[in-house]
Parts: C-alpha cells; structure tokens; sequence
C-alpha cells in the first residue's frame, strides 16, 4: 500500500501541484489537503480515490499559484463614477467662482484611490480550471497505482518466497513424524515399566484408553493438514490480484494458530525446533500483509 506519485500543470496564470501518497493501514483513511473555492473538487477527488482504493492511509494535496501580471489591474466602476461626479462638481463650482480649473486627465483620474486595483480574480471564476485538475488528477491516479502495482509484484515474490519456506518446514515436520511416534511410544513404555515396577495394579482397558488418550491428544497431523491447506490458499490469494490484503492478514493469523499448536504439542526436540521456525518465518509474512491492499 506504500505509494507515491506527483504531478504539475496549469493553466493560464495559474500553476499547480499535485501529490499523492499512501502508508499502511488496515482500512481506507483519505485525507485530503485542497484550495477553498473551487467547487466540487473535493467530492470529485473522494470519489475518485474512493473507488480506486480499498485500503490504506491516504493523503491528497494540491498546491496552487498565481503569476501575477498587468491584466490583473482592474477598475471599480462604481468608484469610478463616484470620483467623476465629484470632479464634475468641483469644475462646476469653480466656474462659478472665477477660477479657472485645468482639465483632468485619464491619468489623474487613475491615481485617485480605490479607482485603480490589482486584484487576483476568485480560481473558481474560471469555470474550465476545475475539469483540467479533475484530469490531471485521473493522471496522477494512474502513476500512483502504477507505483503500487511495481512495489506490489515485488511484494508478490517475497511472499511466495515465505510460503515456499513455510512448504519446506511443514514438509519437514511429516517427515520427522516417524521417528517421533517412536520415541513416543519408547517414552510411554518407560512410563509404563515404572509403573508395574512398583507393584500398582493396571487395568488392561484403562491402560488403553489413556494411551489412546495420550495418542490423540499428542497427534499433529491435523495441524500439518490444516498449514498445507492454507499453504495451498494463500498461493491462490496471491495469483488472483486485486484487493486480497484483509484475506491474507486472516489467513496469517490462520498460520499461527496452527504454528502454536504445532509447537505446544510437539513433545519432541526436532519438532519444536520446526515449529518455531514457522512461527518465525510466519511472523515476517504477517507483518508483509499490512502492505498488501
């Protein structure tokens, strides 16, 4: 799910920046950091992202500037009017005093406060920018889902490298089963010998039953079944694609299950050793499923 892409555009006067990046995490959490003032953006841009991605941290930016320029300078017309009204009265009234006034131009016209602004329009006001940023985004979307297909294929082989060792231990523990029945039942023939050794009654049935007890409760073979046929599942996790990181976090924790049962009833030196290097290979495949969407 770690991912980074970044784009630039603009239009007019106006440039831009996006960018977008992801960490891991168990849901989808968008956080999205965009100019105030342009409308519809911010529901388009979750929209998209929405239906792009199912899990991880997601952050979202977009930065924007505005070069200035001389076609920025604006007039206000109605201060405009209200400063021509004023020189025409002020012609007037010196008309009718005598006084000969010099005709004022354009110039001293502009100089007059509030006639003459540099203002920035509103980005909104360019109803075209909001299409060309949605379009840029769709870009941006696609390089940050390229990236994550790439770290995504290498993900790929490093857990099919870790199921491949966890194929290699599970085989190793069928194999050592043999010797371990053995060693079981010399270890319970002793138990026994001590037993009528010191003289206490045994019960032939009773006898079998706990040993049959003990046979049961000690037998692997169920959990062994039960990794190979999640061995089997999690390679078809990671040949299908798509969004399969919740199946697979469950399936790891499936693993472990297994792993600690394993070890708990192994009774047997070779066996634990087995037991908790599956554990140890399943604890790094469980921590690689958090990057996996």
């Amino acid at each position: 799910m770690t991912a980074f892409a970044s784009r630039s555009g603009h239009h007019g006067p106006v440039s831009w920046v996006w960018d977008l990046r992801s960490v891991n995490g168990r849901g989808l959490d968008l956080r999205l950091r965009l100019p105030d003032g342009i409308e519809g953006l911010e529901s388009e841009a979750r929209k998209k992202l929405g239906a792009a991605l199912t899990r991880g941290n997601v952050t979202l930016g977009l930065k924007m500037t505005r070069e200035a320029s001389e076609t920025e300078l604006t007039l206000d017309p109605d201060h405009l009017a209200r400063v021509l009204r004023a020189l025409d009265e002020i012609q007037s009234r010196a008309v009718e005093m005598g006084v000969t006034l010099a005709q004022p131009t354009a110039a001293d016209v502009l100089t007059q406060r509030g006639v003459l602004a540099q203002g920035q329009p509103e980005t909104a006001a360019d109803p075209e920018l909001p299409r060309l940023l949605l379009a840029d985004l769709d870009s941006l979307l696609a390089d940050f889902l390229a990236m994550r297909d790439s770290e995504g294929a290498a993900l790929a082989g490093l857990m099919n490298d870790q199921i491949a060792a966890i194929d290699t231990l599970v085989a190793e523990a069928e194999a050592r089963l043999p010797d371990r029945g053995d060693q079981t039942r010399a270890a319970l023939r002793r138990a026994l010998d001590r037993i009528t050794a010191e003289g206490a009654p045994v019960e032939e049935d009773r006898l079998a039953q706990e040993l049959a007890l003990i046979a049961v409760k000690n037998d692997v073979t169920e959990e062994l079944d039960r990794l190979r046929a999640h061995i089997g599942a999690a390679r078809d996790l990671l040949g299908q694609g798509g969004a399969v990181g919740r199946k697979l976090d469950f399936l790891a924790q499936e693993f472990n299950r297994e792993a600690n049962t394993l070890c708990s009833k192994a009774q047997d030196k070779a066996l634990t050793r087995i037991g908790l290097d599956l554990k140890a290979v399943i604890d790094q495949m469980r921590e690689q499923t958090q990057n996996v969407e």
